[in-house]
């Protein structure tokens, strides 16, 4: 279909934003009588906030927050940075924070970034130019210079699931946790432990290979470590094969989060026909929706997102209300959620 200059700039017109100058027009006042009503706080003439509120409902009027935010030298936008945050938890984390920023009265951006320096710091930098209030991080590998950076520009970082100096963190008891799914294992009786893990080498997946593998030994047992290359389903598989695909299997095993229980289980079920939990236990981490499926009915460790989420915000509230504060640390112990894949 062709279009004629005459109807694209006729269209580019009614594609345009209502504009203050659209509603002052329209309520017969001025321009800064729009502007001192969407200001909290600013004096204005009742009647002329009822004109101003009526035209503006009637035009579709929202205020123009970037261009504040230029004036004002920040703006509510709040970053959060993310490995594959599509995946297992960090998609239910990820929805989790931009619902309470938003509730917050931020506006949320999702920067879906490698682990390298390189990514991270064009992020960080994306994020500063745009004056973003706070940066939160849910994975990969921060530049060295990153949360100095941000708190030279009075820029908040807040980490979730990792401890990294000088920024405010949400910790979760990681090694208490895989120290306690050691003990289940225990409980039962069983001693030929297998521990599903990942090459990814991130803080959290680190820290719950060493909690599990270091309380089996002191329990008497022996552990069979295979680690996949990411802590996905694919790299659920990978281990399975390596911990499974042997004469003397694993008894029980501990995987690292649900994503790779799920591709272990599947495994163990579908190719090697295995009954879980009768010839198999099976705990995971995280508990995402899918591990109370019936095709899996998972044992493992809950991370609320929407708690998390909540505790991240609040610590930019503290940051706010006391720049200079030390670094602040919330921490947080998973609950273990009992199914039917471990008895």
């Amino acid at each position: 279909m062709t279009v004629r200059g005459g109807e694209r700039e006729e269209s580019q017109r009614e594609r345009r934003f209502v504009s203050a100058e659209d509603v002052a027009r329209l309520a017969g006042v001025s321009r800064s009588a729009v502007s001192r009503t969407f200001t909290p706080g600013a004096s204005v003439a009742p009647l002329t906030r009822e004109k101003v509120l009526r035209a503006a409902e009637e035009l579709g009027y929202q205020v123009n927050d970037l261009a504040r935010a230029v004036l004002n030298n920040h703006s509510r936008l709040v970053g959060i940075v993310a490995t594959n945050p599509e995946i297992g938890f960090r998609a239910h984390l990820a929805s989790a924070l931009t619902k309470a920023l938003i509730q917050r009265g931020n506006i949320p951006i999702l920067i879906n970034t490698g682990q390298t320096e390189e990514e991270l710091a064009a992020a960080q930098r994306t994020l500063i130019g745009h004056r973003a209030e706070a940066t939160i991080i849910l994975s990969g590998s921060t530049p060295e210079n990153f949360v100095d950076l941000a708190h030279r520009n009075g820029q908040s970082v807040i980490v979730i699931g990792r401890s990294e100096p000088g920024a405010d963190q949400v910790r979760v008891a990681n090694v208490a946790a895989a120290a306690r799914a050691a003990q289940a294992f225990a409980e039962r009786g069983y001693r030929r432990l297998g521990l599903a893990g990942s090459q990814s080498g991130t803080p959290s997946i680190t820290e719950r290979e060493a909690g599990f593998v270091e309380a089996s030994t002191t329990l008497g047992a022996t552990v069979i470590v295979a680690r996949g290359r990411d802590s996905d389903y694919a790299g659920g598989l990978q281990a399975a094969r390596e911990l499974l695909d042997r004469e003397n299997r694993p008894e029980a095993i501990f995987c690292v989060n649900d994503q790779v229980a799920f591709g272990l289980m599947d495994y163990a079920t579908r190719k090697l026909h295995l009954q879980i939990p009768e010839q198999l236990a099976v705990i995971g981490f995280d508990d995402v929706p899918e591990a109370g499926w019936l095709s899996y009915n998972l044992t493992t460790f809950r991370q609320d997102p929407t708690f998390l989420a909540r505790r991240a915000v609040g610590l930019i509230d503290r940051r706010l209300s006391d720049p200079d504060a030390p670094p602040l640390t919330e921490s947080i112990e998973p609950e273990l959620i009992r199914r039917q894949s471990a008895p």
